[in-house]
């Protein structure tokens, strides 16, 4: 198979590049004819970045020219140079999206004001995320939710490849640690038509992380954080270029013990009242190279690794003691190139490398036990965008995939000796995928997708995708999208026993098999308040879950929710947002029918305002959560059908500047004190705080 596989990552490119010749005749008879064929209306596009106002970027909107004016503000970290001027290509440019959904940004600004240190803390101040973190840094078993969709019903992508594999789908699950935030320059989620692009699971959404590029003088930035819970947290990045290269490095370091005193029936609460093995340690590092070519080609290699070592948090009773050590390698190179004479065709030919080694392992009284999952993926794609006419933009190409996994599981339990087993397995997966987008009009659009997947698993099946927009005047327009998908079960649930929960795999299982759409209305109030409104849904059956110890197809689940997102600026320096997402994902089928999914909130609310001025910023966070639902490993006198209570989080975050170069952080979360339930007895630390130091030269 990985025969075969080389060949086609070879040969395919090639093919791929004589084909789109064409486009070169189609372009030389449009060089002259009018190019205004992008906007359809003069509300701008969600997808559209360089437009702060029609991104939900939080509190990153940035000042007028006559306000900027108004200011005399002195150079800080984030404040430009000299080499502004300087047009050098970025490592992952920003996607050519379908603009039937909303595509919504948080760029790096923001994520500094927000202090995060991981992606989960950057996610969750997003529309549509359910984030059940505990402490900082959080393990993977807590639960993430976009849509009511489970983490790995979503795509995660690095500069467009994908960092999750769907093969380890519980212990493997994507580790949101996983990237430096040092190293992010923005994250985009996005859903509809444009999951066609990435693959058939994205019943939830997709995510991708454009990491930052290197330009001009070599510059070096980083924060050291000290703070509660023994909090140690070190971020650096070191970038620049010397003529056609470009480069840029990131390296984060993160310490929690996590160790905070929980209520009486609190999960995981040892003898002293304290949580317990809910520590973790994580260093990541990130590099880029980018080379310039000429002006139609380059080339372009990222690679980050992790390195985790925690203990897990999950709602058993009992006392859980169980570890997860974590190594992660992702490398990709990718080559754009601009065909024909001008913007109109253009080509980017990915391979990608990704493994994934998770080692579990935890006595249980006088015996032990060890799980592994070794995961080996390589990866190829052909993604190319060609402008045909004025009005005729279509996007396709090819996805290759070859996954091994080897998992390795023992204990030393009689009961559970028959279990212990070496699997080897491997998956082949290609796709074919095409998105076309029609001008109807000027104010009228539609996009048109299908994705063709072959498995080695589960065969052939298709996903078809279509969305429209419609700009009913200047300042509204509706939008609406419907998409098909599948996910596949992954290897560790048809093959691997799982140790950790003793749960058994099951090679009958079905794919899971639905579909998912929205409709919205965005509405430019004025020039400072935008609003995008959004009735999404999904249907999914054979839906994968856990049936007396061992993985099934539990039935039916239908989510229906509203999704709200505002975002205003006050005045010179001043920004606030507003995000809402009610989510009622309800089981339709078996012994659970009428409930809502466990760990999924109906109710959202995040909201901030922002002040910054000459290298001051003062935001404040609300965040309000209705709980979810407690259902699985109840406490002993819990019942699945209860909830947890609703809670308030309060969140301050400021930054003082000490030199033009360097400044103080201050964060401190959960100002209320509240130790409230995040979900199945598990307890938030209550108030902490951290302060730092942040720099750049």
């Amino acid at each position: 198979m990985k025969k075969y596989f080389s060949l086609l990552t070879v040969g395919l490119p090639t093919l791929l590049i004589a084909f789109p010749g064409l486009a070169a005749d189609t372009e030389i008879e449009q060089r002259n004819t009018n190019k205004s064929t992008e906007a359809i209306s003069n509300i701008p596009s969600l997808s559209e970045i360089d437009l702060p106002a029609t991104n939900a970027e939080l509190l990153t909107q940035e000042s007028t020219p006559s306000e900027i004016e108004s200011e005399t503000q002195p150079e800080t970290e984030s404040d430009s140079s000299d080499d502004e001027d300087i047009n050098i290509e970025a490592i992952a440019e920003s996607d050519s999206l379908p603009q039937s959904t909303p595509t919504y940004v948080i760029e790096k600004e923001e994520i500094q004001k927000q202090g995060a240190t991981s992606l989960a803390d950057v996610l969750k101040r997003m529309p549509g995320f359910a984030i059940n973190d505990v402490g900082p840094g959080a393990d993977i078993h807590t639960g993430t939710y976009y849509r009511g969709a489970s983490i790995n019903q979503s795509v995660y992508l690095i500069n467009g490849r994908p960092i999750n594999n769907n093969v380890n789908t519980y212990h493997g699950a994507t580790d949101l640690n996983s990237i430096p935030v040092e190293a992010i320059e923005r994250v985009e989620l996005y859903s509809g038509t444009a999951s066609t692009l990435y693959g058939s699971s994205t019943f939830g959404g997709v995510v991708n992380i454009i990491t930052k590029e290197g330009y001009g003088q070599p510059k070096f930035s980083g924060t050291t954080e000290f703070g509660s819970l023994s909090l140690n947290n070190q971020q650096v990045t070191y970038g620049g270029s010397v003529g056609s290269v470009k480069y840029n490095f990131s390296f984060e370091r993160f310490f929690s013990d996590n160790r905070y005193r929980v209520p009486v029936g609190a999960a995981n609460r040892d003898s002293q009242g304290f949580l317990s093995n809910a520590d973790t340690a994580t260093s990541t590092y990130f590099g880029s190279i980018g080379l310039d070519l000429d002006r139609r080609n380059s080339l372009n290699l990222d690679i980050t690794k992790l390195s985790s070592r925690r203990g897990l948090i999950y709602f058993g009773f009992p006392l859980q003691q169980d570890r997860l050590d974590h190594d992660g390698l992702n490398v990709g190179l990718s080559w754009k190139t601009r065909l024909g004479n001008g913007e109109s065709s253009n080509l980017t030919t990915t391979i990608g490398y990704n493994q994934d080694y998770f080692s579990t392992y935890g006595p249980t009284g006088i015996f032990s036990r060890t799980g592994v999952l070794d995961t080996q993926q390589l990866s190829a794609r052909v993604d190319h965008e060609w402008r045909i006419t004025a009005n005729n933009k279509l996007r396709w190409g090819l996805d290759l995939k070859n996954t091994d996994l080897i998992g390795d599981v023992l204990s030393t339990n009689p009961s559970r000796i028959g279990n212990n087993e070496i699997e080897n397995r491997s998956l082949f997966n290609t796709a074919l995928f095409a998105v076309n987008t029609l001008n109807i009009s000027e104010s009228f659009l539609v996009d048109l997708g299908l994705r063709q997947s072959f498995d080695s698993e589960f065969g052939s099946y298709l996903n078809p995708s279509a969305g429209l927009r419609y700009a009913v005047t200047p300042i509204v327009a509706v939008r609406g999208s419907w998409a098909g998908g599948q996910r596949n079960p992954g290897l560790d649930q048809l093959y691997v026993y799982d140790t950790v929960h003793g749960w058994e795999p099951n090679p009958d299982l079905e794919p899971e098999i639905g579909s998912t759409w929205s409709a919205g209305v965005d509405v430019k109030f004025s020039d400072n308040l935008i609003g995008q409104f959004t009735y999404f849904g999904s249907s999914i059956r054979d839906r994968l879950g856990i049936i007396a110890g061992r993985w099934a197809n539990i039935g039916l689940v239908d989510t229906n929710g509203l999704e709200a997102a505002l975002q205003l600026k006050i005045a010179a320096g001043w920004s606030t947002f507003l995000n809402y997402t009610y989510t009622d994902a309800q089981i339709k089928t078996g012994a659970e029918r009428g409930l809502q999914l466990g760990l999924i909130p109906y109710s959202v609310l995040q909201t901030g305002v922002g002040y910054q001025s000459a290298g001051w910023q003062a935001n404040l966070y609300v965040t309000y959560n209705s709980g979810a639902r407690r259902s699985i490993f109840t406490n002993p006198g819990d019942r699945t059908t209860d909830f947890a209570p609703s809670f308030v989080n309060l969140d301050f975050t400021g930054r003082i500047p000490l030199t033009s170069n360097l400044g103080l952080t201050v964060y401190l979360e959960n100002l209320l004190g509240e130790q409230y339930e995040r979900v199945n007895r598990i307890y938030s630390p209550g108030f902490t705080f951290r302060v730092g130091l942040s720099s750049s030269l």
